[in-house]
């Protein structure tokens, strides 16, 4: 909508009675019927195990290089792949939830996600595994599809909260997936990661298909080339997408500022950890994540740009314990605890804020929000390994707070920028 409440051109319509509210790009839901706990859990689940497919490879890189001949330097391609996928399925995948039916394209991404996994995990051929790692990517975004559609179910007053109960999972699958890799991989090999993931996805899909609630498809006033490229105008036309999206370019810079690099200090001397051992350092941002979940909820309330400023000083303070782990791996512990928690609440604010705007363009919306994500990550992977080569963990921990400043500095000076409609207290519709 605009700022007079009339719905852009070219926003998608659905068919509904006359006299009720036109839906979030698909016809009207029994929202409150619908959208229960044990859903809502379940869109957690499922969007966790989604995100975690893309994440597996991170701290097998070398024993999946080993078993199929790849030297190092193309193992760094296996990850590529994936983030070259997961960018492409963020533009062409996501949108086409506010055009056609959300729940038969999150099920038909489920079912083909079944079928890249069972790729990866059977790849005899360098070639084979980079083309089903990028498949793996492209289809990983059901994640965000996933997202967008509980926020679409969700009340207005507890959309926030619905979407930091999804949006932990999301994490807790990325976070997870270092330490369910290393423990498989060190019991029964790393194919075995690929193939269990294929069943439980498949689980999943049959659970989602018999659970999701059916609705009318939406009738498209809009083509799907003009569709991509309204995620430009989105972004020219919304401030608070703008700004919301810099800042998690910023924070997933941060944080995979810290990840990237990590395994190389951990699996060195004096630690020379194992795969599994370094893959346990995944539950101290779990546990961080879980903590924020309740960041949704103080969105809801009013409080998304106090919830923002402190999270953002607890991801610069972060990097002290951090910078502190050649004296103990505890403080690195407590560091991963303190940022990831910083990014849980920051990033769940920042949906919650930017799904009050456009409710016809929810998908998009999350879509190009997304790109900035990926494009931050991609970045903080880059430069921190060649920031670690060149000026060690100390360097990393320097970059990592200068990213963290820079982000506090730019939240505050967006503050009078920042539409009031994305950060007052969502009145409750239900009696």
């Amino acid at each position: 909508m605009d700022s007079k409440g009339r719905a852009p051109a070219g926003a998608v319509q659905a068919d509904v009675p006359p006299g009720h509210p036109a839906p979030s790009g698909e016809a009207a839901a029994p929202t409150a019927l619908s959208l229960t706990r044990p859903v809502t859990l379940l869109f957690a689940v499922a969007s966790g195990l989604a995100v975690a497919n893309a994440y597996f490879a991170h701290p097998l890189l070398d024993v999946m290089a080993d078993d199929l001949g790849l030297s190092r330097t193309l193992a760094g391609l296996i990850v590529g792949a994936t983030q070259l996928g997961y960018g492409l399925g963020l533009v062409l995948l996501v949108p086409l939830g506010d055009l056609v039916g959300r729940r038969k394209l999150i099920i038909g991404q489920s079912l083909l996600s079944v079928l890249a996994l069972l790729c990866v995990g059977l790849s005899g051929s360098g070639a084979m595994l980079l083309a089903s790692m990028a498949a793996v990517g492209l289809l990983a975004v059901v994640t965000q599809a996933l997202v967008a559609y509980a926020a679409s179910l969700a009340q207005p007053a507890a959309r926030g909260q619905v979407v930091g109960v999804v949006t932990s999972g999301i994490v807790l699958g990325i976070l997870l997936a270092r330490t369910v890799a290393g423990a498989l991989t060190d019991l029964s090999g790393w194919r075995t990661v690929y193939i269990v993931s294929a069943i439980l996805t498949l689980v999943i899909a049959a659970l989602l298909y018999k659970t999701l609630p059916r609705q009318q498809r939406p009738r498209a006033s809009i083509s799907y080339p003009r569709l991509i490229g309204s995620l430009l105008t989105l972004f020219v036309e919304e401030p608070v997408l703008r700004i919301r999206a810099i800042i998690a370019m910023l924070i997933f810079a941060n944080i995979t500022t810290l990840l990237a690099p990590l395994v190389l200090p951990l699996s060195a001397p004096p630690f020379s950890l194992s795969h599994t051992a370094i893959g346990l350092f995944g539950l101290a941002g779990a546990a961080g994540a879980l903590g924020a979940a309740r960041a949704g909820r103080w969105a809801d309330q009013g409080h998304g740009q106090r919830t923002t400023g402190i999270a953002l000083g607890l991801m610069l303070l972060a990097w002290l314990p951090i910078s502190l782990l050649p004296h103990s791996i505890a403080w690195l512990i407590v560091g991963v605890f303190v940022i990831d928690f910083g990014l849980q609440a920051t990033h769940v604010t920042n949906q919650g804020m930017i799904y009050r705007v456009r409710p016809e363009a929810q998908n998009r919306l999350t879509a190009a929000y997304m790109v900035f994500y990926s494009i931050g990550s991609a970045l903080g992977s880059s430069f921190s390994t060649i920031v670690y080569a060149h000026a060690g963990w100390t360097g990393v921990c320097l970059m990592g707070a200068g990213i963290s400043a820079l982000t506090l500095a730019f939240w505050a000076l967006t503050l009078k920028a920042t539409p009031a409609s994305a950060t007052r207290r969502v009145a409750c519709t239900q009696p």
